[in-house]
């Protein structure tokens, strides 16, 4: 019996670790979660910084499509018979809207020129927390150049403050779902979290 006894226990031990129960099912989904979180997770801190950077990059590449899109579309513009006609507030709007690009299209692309200069300078760390504030930067002045090109547009089909106020609306919508939605994702799991450490 003592021999049938000890692999059963040593099995529901492994099964425990693996996140299943003693039926072979997956645990609850938060906790499995939670559990890769806590300091027994056998990731390295170098495996961290560099799974890290890898995420930033992946961000970064969707990030750069779009506003390299929005970028060309600015730059066609200016060439366009069209464009000298409009007024001298579209011309201002479309100055600033160039310039957002342009600065939106350097922080984007900044995360490569680090990796490039200072790879095998031991430095992934700093290059993990530049590269993070260059893509907020970047996404701050994607959906800045978003808003004006929205602006430039719309004061050209539609007429009165109607373009301004959609622009606005527009607007607001990025800042619930960029900035606003995750800030709060992120204190709801701290509150929770620090509810089950009280507990």
């Amino acid at each position: 019996m003592a021999l049938t006894t000890k692999p059963v226990e040593q099995s529901d031990l492994g099964r425990s670790r693996s996140g299943e129960g003693a039926d072979g099912t997956r645990g609850d989904g938060d906790a499995v979660a939670a559990r890769r979180e806590t300091p027994e997770t056998p990731e390295t801190p170098r495996e961290r910084v560099n799974r890290r950077w890898n995420e930033i990059m992946q961000e970064t590449r969707v990030a750069q499509t779009g506003v390299q899109i929005l970028f060309g579309f600015l730059l066609s513009v200016a060439f366009t018979s069209h464009f000298r006609s409009l007024g001298t507030f579209a011309h201002v709007v479309y100055v600033i809207t160039v310039v957002l690009g342009a600065s939106a299209t350097a922080s984007l692309i900044a995360p490569v020129s680090l990796h490039r200069f200072l790879s095998g300078q031991r430095m992934k760390d700093e290059m993990v927390e530049v590269a993070h504030r260059l893509m907020m930067c970047g996404m701050v002045l994607m959906a800045l150049t978003i808003g004006c090109t929205l602006l430039l547009i719309l004061h050209v089909v539609v007429p009165g403050l109607l373009s301004e106020l959609l622009t606005g609306a527009v607007m607001l919508w990025f800042v619930l779902s960029w900035y606003a939605l995750p800030l709060w994702l992120r204190r709801r799991a701290a509150r929770r979290l620090e509810g089950e450490d009280a507990a």
